[in-house]
């Protein structure tokens, strides 16, 4: 199989057919499974031999969507989670432990910014915010006891991007892990692993669902690192249902060419938001306007399917337009069938303090849009009457 194309693989990798033959893998909605011998269940449990022990361990459900995710991302082996902050969460405390200190990327999701700044903290674990477009700077900001390189590009909400090339060759220099949130870009914009990151990590209830039904996260690297986080989950419990695995696993089938349509009506919007007399700036990053235009070129095949765009007027004007919108959902999540626009400041990133979101370009004016599959003319005229009432 690994001779097929991805998109191939995505679609033809199965879990083991039963004696039933079923064309589509079959849900395994069972808790635990059984042994034929007292020898067999010994040698499973021991590692002696490979098998199914426990659905909080593992599921064939679950490991066909790992083994999907890991062919995309050309990654050894991965772990599972029941929510895309589980992953992210389960990727760095499998590794960390009190004294320990991380850099990180300033521009991260708002509740990876409450691990930093209030969790870790109580565990002795310290870190230090590094601009994600000045890897130059980064060395300055090393410390005897920094242990790991945290990333996250394209970044949520602003759409920053980090190098990933140099972050690599930083994070070997300095021996440290480099740990990537790639859920923006997906596997088929962006493969982490291929710049030197050690960990990809996503959550699955954005663009690999693609539907807003289920919650699911997912971290993959080499296998001697997953083995760590195997261990911590099987351990502290963050594991995915067989049924979202299921969800998830059928959901890749397509995620190429959603991807490439999402992007499609991403790219068209971008371009209509930008000149128009409402929009002060528009980013995309595929976007020429873009200020790492150059860099999403480089290191992206696509731009992904999220527009961010700070309207005139702040607040009262984010707020008029929202309200104003006909097609569009106001919601959190992104990545959906169904384009979805929100006001980070009010929403997804409220809980940081002002001059937190302002460094990280999160102005009060500033509205995320995941760009969904409906007709582009669709999209485009909501759009334009929502502005119309600013």
């Amino acid at each position: 199989m690994s001779d097929k194309k991805a998109s191939t693989q995505a679609i033809r990798i199965q879990t083991e057919r039963t004696q039933y033959r079923e064309h589509s893998t079959p849900l395994f909605l069972t808790s635990s499974f059984t042994f034929p011998s007292a020898e067999l269940m010994r040698d499973t449990f021991s590692g002696d031999e490979e098998g199914i022990i426990y659905s909080r361990y593992n599921n064939p459900n679950t490991d066909e969507f790992v083994r999907k995710v890991c062919m995309l991302e050309g990654a050894e082996a991965g772990f599972a989670t029941g929510s895309g902050m589980a992953a992210i969460f389960a990727s760095m405390a499998a590794f960390l432990k009190s004294g320990d200190h991380i850099l990180a990327s300033r521009a991260v999701f708002g509740s990876t910014h409450q691990i930093l700044t209030q969790i870790f903290p109580n565990w002795g674990i310290t870190y230090t915010y590094v601009e994600p477009d000045q890897p130059e700077s980064w060395d300055a900001f090393v410390q005897p006891n920094t242990r790991m390189l945290v990333l996250e590009t394209p970044s949520n909400p602003g759409l920053a991007l980090v190098d990933l090339e140099k972050a690599g060759a930083f994070a070997q220099k300095h021996g440290l892990l480099l740990n990537v949130d790639n859920c923006f870009a997906t596997p088929i914009i962006q493969q982490p692993l291929k710049f030197g990151a050690h960990l990809s990590v996503h959550s699955g209830t954005k663009w690999m669902d693609g539907q807003g039904r289920v919650l699911g996260g997912i971290v993959v690297g080499s296998a001697e690192l997953i083995d760590k986080i195997i261990f911590f989950c099987r351990h502290t419990g963050p594991s995915i249902s067989p049924f979202n695995s299921w969800i998830l696993s059928k959901s890749l089938e397509t995620l190429e060419i959603r991807m490439e349509k999402h992007c499609e009506n991403a790219r068209n919007v971008a371009e209509f938001l930008v000149k128009h007399p409402a929009v002060a700036e528009a980013r995309y990053p595929f976007l020429p306007s873009h200020p790492q235009y150059d860099l999403a070129q480089r290191q992206m095949k696509m731009g992904g399917g999220i527009v961010a765009f700070e309207l005139k007027g702040g607040i009262d004007a984010a707020l008029r337009f929202l309200n104003a919108l006909q097609l569009c959902s106001l919601s959190s999540n992104l990545g959906d069938t169904r384009t979805i626009v929100t006001h980070p400041a009010t929403t997804t990133h409220s809980k940081l303090t002002e001059a937190e979101r302002l460094a990280v370009g999160i102005t009060p004016g500033l509205i995320r849009m995941s760009v969904g599959l409906e007709a582009i003319d669709d999209i485009l005229a909501d759009l334009e009457q929502a502005l119309q009432a600013i």
